[in-house]
């Protein structure tokens, strides 16, 4: 049965022969639920093995990443890849329900719940030390927390499922929950999560306090905008939450834009939650080639896809003297030749700078470096739209916070704006420093609003039309069930339009 509700143990697939370092590979054991929870290295095993799925891949992919499904559907890029159906699908606005991306994002998120599912129920029997036990279910909770707030942005009524599941459960074929019970369940793991003895920083680069924090702030700002719409009570929420992860000072915003992709300081400073990988091993990045220029020979990686070509009129909707659009902050147009390093290639169009990895390009095609999930910026931002928001004007912690990012990009200080001023400010700082992070089509979906990059305005999103045609209908609100999963499971419904 393919069904992946069945998910029979899946963690016995992904569990690291390494009970101590979540990046090692699988161990292909013959183990069973029964015979195996019965030490400390068995419940940090099955955590580890839920961290795995936020290495998701798609399969008969070519030149991309299920990553970059909702910044296609931004309108902000174009793509050298004409033969990935995936990504032109969702940039030209006809996707459907066989896109491999929906599969993989539904497949990935549902694989770290089973196993999440596992360790929440199992490791509470198991005789450990108590810390080391809390931390473990602390983690559990949180990435279960995360799988589930990704999906029901996505997806809309999913199935929440809570409990491990085999051939015989009663929830092998469940229903769809409503949106409001999948948040509900999403707090309440993020608020018991809060009560375990995890740290505020952790370099390994497992979940910690901060981050189970800054999540459940914003899932907080989610629920108070679309389609919840629950006000200004959860704006003040969101702004509670955020306002302790920044008043804990542990994390900071790196003073240079090259920190973002420093292989030196990963998962610290900026850093809060990021997708671990390592040079070397099965698990290393292979996202580095795709941002390449295509076929440009600029990097030591033998295949250059220009998966991602940033739009002309987006980096020209960034303000005059703004830092992030100098050359190789966050985009870059030109390169030096493998051949020759004394040589200059230009690529005749902008590409994501963010994430390039220089030595994995220059020597080894082959890059550990990490892939950010959750940015200190970004909590910044959602601060100052969540207090602006629950209080009705812009407090002066709130400035200080969008000033932050601005004086950073070198960019004058706001000052003096009024409520809506002040979200449009905050809105727009979030399009320019963000983008292509998997955050911007979660701002549409929650505001219903797109910045319009030729005139600066924020236009409404049902009918917004990308500067290269194709527009937006409330369809595109949500992404479409993988058909393969309607297939296994006949209780779940399409979404409208799909």
């Amino acid at each position: 049965m393919k069904t992946k509700y069945i998910l029979l143990y899946l963690f016995f697939l992904t569990i690291g022969s390494s009970c101590t370092n979540f990046l090692d590979e699988s161990d292909r054991s013959n183990f069973t639920p029964d015979n195996y929870f019965k030490t400390a290295e068995h419940a940090q095993s099955i955590v580890n093995a839920s961290y795995e799925s936020l290495r998701m891949s798609a399969s008969g992919d070519y030149g991309g990443t299920p990553y970059f499904m909702t910044d296609f559907l931004t309108g902000l890029a174009n793509t050298r890849v004409s033969q990935n159906v995936n990504i032109n699908n969702i940039r030209l606005v006809v996707n459907n329900s066989d896109n491999e991306y929906s599969k993989a994002w539904w497949n990935a998120s549902y694989k770290g719940i089973a196993n999440a599912n596992l360790a929440i129920e199992r490791i509470p029997g198991i005789e450990m030390d108590n810390t080391l036990k809390n931390k473990c279910l602390g983690e559990a909770r949180f990435l279960r927390a995360y799988y589930y707030f990704n999906l029901v942005r996505l997806f809309g009524n999913v199935p929440l499922v809570l409990v491990p599941v085999d051939a015989s459960s009663p929830e092998l074929y469940p229903d769809q929950a409503s949106v409001a019970d999948v948040y509900a369940q999403i707090v309440a793991d993020l608020q018991e999560a809060e009560k375990f003895a995890l740290t505020w920083g952790d370099e390994s680069g497992r979940a910690t306090l901060g981050v189970v924090k800054a999540l459940l702030g914003n899932v907080y700002l989610t629920m108070a905008g679309y389609p919840l719409e629950k006000g200004r009570e959860y704006y003040a929420l969101a702004a509670s939450k955020l306002k302790e992860v920044i008043d804990n000072g542990t994390y900071y915003l790196f003073d240079s834009y090259d920190d973002l992709h420093n292989p030196d300081i990963e998962n610290r400073g900026e850093h809060m939650f990021m997708i671990q990988y390592q040079s070397g091993t099965s698990v290393e990045n292979g996202m580095q080639y795709l941002y390449l220029p295509y076929n440009m020979d600029i990097s030591y990686y033998s295949t250059e896809t220009g998966s991602i070509v940033v739009l002309d009129e987006f980096i020209e909707s960034y303000e005059k003297g703004d830092k992030r659009i100098e050359e190789k902050q966050f985009y870059f147009t030109n390169y030096t030749s493998n051949a020759n390093r004394e040589e200059i290639v230009p690529f005749g169009g902008y590409y994501i700078y963010k994430f390039f990895d220089k030595e994995a390009h220059l020597q080894t095609a082959k890059s550990g470096m990490n892939h950010p999930l959750m940015r200190y910026a970004d909590i910044l931002l959602q601060y100052a739209e969540a207090q602006n928001e629950a209080d009705g004007t812009p407090s002066e912690a709130a400035y200080t916070c969008l000033n932050q990012i601005r004086k950073r990009a070198g960019l004058p200080e706001w000052k003096n704006l009024n409520q809506d001023e002040f979200r449009k400010a905050v809105w727009q700082e979030r399009w320019h420093e963000l983008a292509f992070e998997n955050k911007i089509w979660f701002d549409m979906v929650r505001t219903r609003k797109v910045f319009n990059i030729l005139t600066g305005n924020f236009d409404n999103y049902v009918g917004y039309r990308f500067t290269y045609g194709p527009s937006l209908s409330e369809r595109e609100l949500l992404f479409p069930i993988p058909t393969s999963e309607r297939k296994n499971n006949k209780k779940l419904s399409q979404n409208p339009g799909y």
